[in-house]
């Protein structure tokens, strides 16, 4: 039985986990629209050099608010407002893309920057708010539930776009705005909620000493008042070393050697996500399935099923993640990526092509196997295992600023990728594939000889892992408390500044 702070844990997380959902839905939303004709045909037949200016117009967006804004907000005003605010952005985006002026694209690719803007502060402070109330033990679980809402944004997206394109004759070019308008659902969803739950107690005491706030929150969350004063004091004793030993703020990302250490990980299996070839297949698998299939019904059909099964393949991190590890996860799912492209690619160059440009039907079929088999390594590995990895590895003091640089190298690396792919795969065709093959198996052999293993480690303590010291135990001496692990719940006396801690 699952008890009431348990499942209040999970909702709160839930909540969070929803700003993967803006970014699944806008991944897949722009993947659906390209193949509308009404919406080629309302901005002027786009060239391959426009579509992919569209698509990092988003990139660039999320970019400068994931290095330079998500962090500082997080910790400026809190987790809750960063979620709050880039849910705002995506609504306001939305309507701009959706009723941009006929031909103006301009327009277009301007609601683009301000959905990556949103989308990026969003998608900084999420990933920070489930790793600082999660308990240790399910967090990899909860965060596994990151990657899933990126799937239940792309099914919606999907669904929804495949709906349209059943009724194109009727809706005209709603077929596409329908899809783009749909995308304002779960944003309004999550401000309807997000000031009802609590904030992190780690940003409450950071931010003034708030011990009773802090309190407030984690005895929603945990089970006993002794494991709210155990963490109570954990987090104080982290915060108190860091604030002494390391400071905080962009540079103390790059002052301590163990903190340096871990950004360079975290930049480069970010940046790998993004090149395993699922970022390309998230915008372009319409474009890509019109090579082997003429029907554009077919490709809308194929595409929400991909998504669908996207869901399903994801929680398989939810029962592998904690028990086998996150290192087993990454390395096992990098190779099966590869495999999988390995043999797309040689399917289809290797097999003839239809007078009409597509392939037969056995082939078809057996590209999608593979292409759905690849979703099956990648969801609950690189999808959501790197966002496990990259939450849960920083101290507090630049949890925020590292998780947003971070994370956003995905759409560094995505807009390097996304721009040349389109010509890419226009002028070498699935040869374009075996680039991929190539990746995933320097990215497995990458985690296996540099990434140590997180799994149930507190975050507090979780420096030690990379060379670091134990903040908790070394927090323990600046505010005077006997046991660095266990808060005396007789008497805890805290002076006026709320610096000392006696246990008596």
């Amino acid at each position: 039985m699952v008890s009431s702070t348990r499942a209040y844990n999970w909702y709160i997380s839930l909540v969070a986990a929803s700003c993967m959902v803006l970014y699944g839905y806008d991944a897949s939303v722009y993947n659906a629209v390209q193949g509308s004709k009404n919406w080629l045909a309302y901005f002027n037949q786009p060239n391959a050099q426009i579509i992919g200016a569209v698509n990092t117009a988003y990139t660039v967006g999320a970019i400068i608010a994931g290095f330079f804004l998500g962090g500082p907000l997080a910790d400026w005003q809190g987790r809750k407002l960063g979620m709050a605010l880039g849910s705002f952005l995506t609504i306001v985006a939305t309507l701009i893309q959706a009723f941009s002026p006929r031909g103006n694209i301009g327009c277009f690719i301007a609601g683009r920057v301000i959905i990556g803007i949103g989308q990026g502060i969003a998608l900084t402070a999420g990933p920070i708010y489930i790793g600082e109330l999660a308990p240790p033990e399910i967090r990899g679980m909860i965060m596994s539930f990151w990657q899933m809402f990126y799937s239940v944004g792309s099914f919606i997206a999907y669904w929804v776009n495949y709906a349209c394109q059943k009724n194109v004759t009727k809706l005209g070019e709603w077929d596409w705005r329908m899809v783009v308008i749909f995308q304002m659902l779960v944003p309004i969803i999550i401000l309807a909620q997000v000031f009802l739950i609590p904030e992190t107690p780690r940003w409450y005491i950071q931010h003034g000493n708030r011990l009773d706030d802090a309190r407030k929150s984690l005895r929603k969350v945990r089970e006993t008042e002794q494991d709210v004063e155990d963490e109570i004091l954990a987090i104080r004793e982290a915060i108190e070393f860091e604030a002494e030993a390391i400071s905080s703020g962009y540079s103390a990302l790059w002052k301590d050697k163990s903190v340096r250490k871990r950004m360079y990980l975290c930049l480069i299996i970010n940046a790998g996500q993004q090149i395993t070839g699922q970022g390309t297949l998230n915008t372009y698998s319409t474009k890509v399935y019109k090579k082997v299939f003429t029907s554009t019904d077919t490709v809308a059909l194929i595409n929400a099923l991909n998504a669908t099964f996207g869901i399903l393949f994801t929680l398989n991190a939810t029962w592998t993640v904690d028990r086998f590890g996150r290192k087993f996860l990454l390395i096992v799912g990098a190779i099966g990526m590869a495999i999988c492209m390995l043999i797309v690619a040689t399917v289809e160059t290797q097999t003839p092509t239809l007078a009409n440009g597509s392939k037969t039907e056995p082939v078809g079929i057996s590209i999608v196997f593979l292409l759905f088999l690849f979703a099956l390594f990648y969801k609950p590995s690189w999808g959501a295992t790197v966002w496990i990895y990259t939450s849960e590895v920083f101290s507090m003091n630049v949890r925020a600023q590292a998780v947003g640089m971070c994370s956003q190298t995905q759409n560094v690396a995505n807009s390097i990728v996304q721009q040349f792919f389109p010509t890419f795969l226009d002028n070498e065709g699935f040869y374009a594939f075996y680039m991929f093959f190539a990746i995933n198996l320097l990215l497995a052999a990458f985690v296996y000889f540099f990434l140590p293993e997180t799994k149930k480690v507190s975050i507090e303590e979780i420096d030690t892992l990379f060379g670091g010291v134990n903040h908790v135990e070394k927090g323990a001496d600046i505010v005077g408390a006997e046991d660095p692990h266990h808060a005396n719940l007789e008497i805890i006396q805290i002076d006026e500044e709320g610096k000392h801690v006696t246990n008596k």
